[in-house]
């Protein structure tokens, strides 16, 4: 059979890339939204962790902040993903989708959370000492002098940390999600073709990540652009 033939039959016949172009449309809503839980939750864990090692406040926090990082980075995120779906999310009120957004962006959030911190703990502690001698609150100076930088140092790895979702989403098909793994093993399973399905999931996979490298590249240069001008 020919290379023409093989994209006809995975493809075309029966419109089968209306199986990948579901699988795509899940796989960036997931992505998306479970990012955003991600930062938002982070960027708390991340802010009690750093005031912690600057100031030594708040230690039961940063303990339970600990703990959910031990347990969020510890384990697989497919084991995540199983337990949310198959035991706390039990109804079937709650898609796959859903169940998802909640268990990667949960785990998104642990790895956010240190990049915040390595991010604040990068700014050099003569900040906050200037910072405080002008006459600024803790907070003051942490919303005025320290977070802007930091958030300019971190953006990049948070990108990064998009491009990483997107791959890790190709185990939502363990709890019925039609990601795009999913759509690639229906669509094997109805042509008995393992190479074209597959390989043409992985051709998106690499797209869509030489697609946000590019943009991650292009955001770095901006900010390079914007601390030599």
């Amino acid at each position: 059979m020919s290379l023409q033939e093989h994209l006809y039959m995975n493809l075309v016949q029966d419109k089968r890339y209306l199986y990948f172009l579901e699988g795509l449309k899940n796989t960036l809503i997931i992505t998306f939204f479970a990012l955003v839980i991600g930062v938002a939750l982070g960027f708390i864990i991340g802010m009690v962790r750093s005031t912690y090692d600057r100031t030594g406040k708040g230690k039961i926090a940063n303990g339970i902040c600990q703990f959910y990082l031990t347990i969020m980075r510890g384990t697989p995120a497919v084991i995540q993903l199983m337990i949310f779906y198959y035991c706390i999310f039990t109804s079937r009120i709650f898609s796959g989708v859903f169940v998802g957004i909640i268990a990667f962006g949960l785990n998104s959030a642990a790895y956010v959370a240190e990049i915040i911190r390595s991010g604040i703990m990068s700014i050099p502690k003569g900040q906050m000492e200037a910072g405080r001698s002008l006459g600024f609150s803790y907070g003051e100076t942490m919303r005025y002098i320290i977070m802007p930088q930091a958030v300019r140092n971190v953006l990049p790895a948070i990108f990064n940390e998009f491009i990483v979702l997107i791959k890790e989403t190709a185990v939502a098909g363990y709890v019925a999600v039609q990601d795009l793994t999913k759509a690639g093993d229906i669509v094997r399973s109805r042509t008995y073709d393992a190479w074209t399905p597959l390989l043409t999931v992985a051709l998106i996979y690499l797209i869509l990540t030489m697609f946000f490298s590019f943009l991650e590249k292009k955001m770095e240069e901006a900010f390079q652009r914007k601390e030599r001008g």
